[in-house]
C-alpha cells in the first residue's frame, strides 16, 4: 500500500517554440510553456512565489523570482490541479529551464515543489 506524502506537490510542464515571435537573426527565441501544477499531497496549499533558472546554451544563465505565477497564488487542496501558460527568450536556439514554487500549507509549514528541467529547443534542432 502507498503511503501518501502530506507535502507533495507534482509539477509537469510542456513547451512550444512560438516562430511568430522569435527573430533568429537578432539571436531571439520565444517559447511558451504551459505548466500544470498538481497537489499529490494530503494538505491543502498556495503557490506563494517562484524562483526559475533559465540557462541558454552559451551557459547565460538568469534567475527570475516573484510573487505567484501569473499574477495569481492560486491555492489547491488534494488532487486539485491548476494549470497556466507563460513564456520566456532566450538567445541561442537550445536552452533549459527549472526552479521551484514555494508553497504554504493549510497548517503554515512552508515547502518547496520541485519544477524539473525541461528543453527550450527550435524544433528539428535538437535528435
Amino acid at each position: 500500500m502507498k503511503t501518501s506524502r502530506r507535502y507533495e506537490i507534482t509539477v509537469e510542464p510542456a513547451v512550444r517554440y512560438l516562430e511568430d515571435q522569435s527573430d533568429e537573426a537578432a539571436h531571439r527565441y520565444v517559447f511558451a510553456y504551459t505548466i500544470t501544477i498538481r497537489n499529490t499531497g494530503t494538505e491543502p496549499a498556495q503557490l506563494i512565489s517562484r524562483h526559475w533558472i533559465i540557462t541558454d546554451s552559451n551557459g547565460k544563465v538568469e534567475e527570475v523570482r516573484g510573487l505567484g505565477v501569473i499574477g495569481e497564488q492560486p491555492r489547491l487542496a488534494p488532487g486539485e490541479r491548476y494549470e497556466y501558460t507563460s513564456g520566456t527568450a532566450i538567445a541561442t536556439p537550445v536552452g533549459t529551464m527549472h526552479g521551484s514554487y514555494q508553497m504554504v500549507a493549510e497548517d503554515g509549514t512552508r515547502f518547496d515543489a520541485a519544477i524539473p528541467e525541461f528543453t527550450l529547443s527550435v524544433p528539428r534542432v535538437l535528435h
